[in-house]
């Protein structure tokens, strides 16, 4: 159980841990057999993504700062620059993006005319499905500014799920209540078009 509190970064290497064997307290990094993780997560380099940055991702706000710091270890961050294509329709899927700062469109591009599907911006997420399924992109997703992504690919997906499953967990159910929260918009629009269709052959 300690060892998974480490990998969740519930537990650091001055946390004080009671041993019932000796009746006495001790720091987590006195303890030998804990000591080899904590030689592991001392030689990992420092990532840039800190618990303040990570903050700003609305799925990540109630998580505490351990957990969004443990948490960073399986993401990267990027800089996108205005313009940039992150990703074109059709693409083979294998990573999730948050977006820590900018702007970015999701279009489809129809006999050379955009449409644009959704704006993106600090806070939002996009190109989850691909974590699950590994499927073609849906459309283009493009910068509208200079933006700053967090990336998370499939392989460092299914780790955090392999290695830190406590940490996985809050992080699947904040995706997954954002994700409910699309579709029932998405349900709104449909019956709102519905209803004026049926209301316009009426008259």
């Amino acid at each position: 159980m300690l060892v998974d509190w480490i990998n969740e970064g519930r537990v650091q290497a001055d946390t004080w841990i009671f041993e019932q064997t000796a009746g006495s307290w001790g720091k987590a990094s006195l303890f030998p057999e804990l000591q080899e993780h904590f030689a592991a997560a001392h030689q990992a380099s420092p990532s840039p993504l800190t618990p303040g940055l990570l903050r700003r991702i609305k799925i990540l706000a109630n998580l505490k700062d351990a957990q969004l710091a443990h948490l960073a270890d399986f993401m990267e961050m990027y800089e996108v620059p205005q313009h940039t294509v992150v990703f074109s329709q059709g693409d083979v899927g294998d990573a999730m993006f948050l977006v820590l700062h900018g702007e970015l469109r999701a279009r489809t591009m129809i006999a050379d005319v955009e449409s644009v599907l959704v704006t993106f911006s600090t806070g939002d997420f996009f190109g989850d499905m691909s974590l699950f399924d590994n499927g073609p992109r849906s459309a283009d997703v493009v910068a509208n500014a200079d933006s700053t992504l967090v990336k998370i690919s499939a392989p460092n997906f299914y780790r955090l799920i392999r290695e830190a499953p406590a940490l996985a967990t809050p992080f699947l159910q904040a995706t997954a209540r954002t994700l409910a929260s699309r579709i029932r918009a998405d349900n709104k629009k449909i019956s709102s078009i519905s209803e004026q269709f049926s209301t316009s052959r009426r008259y």
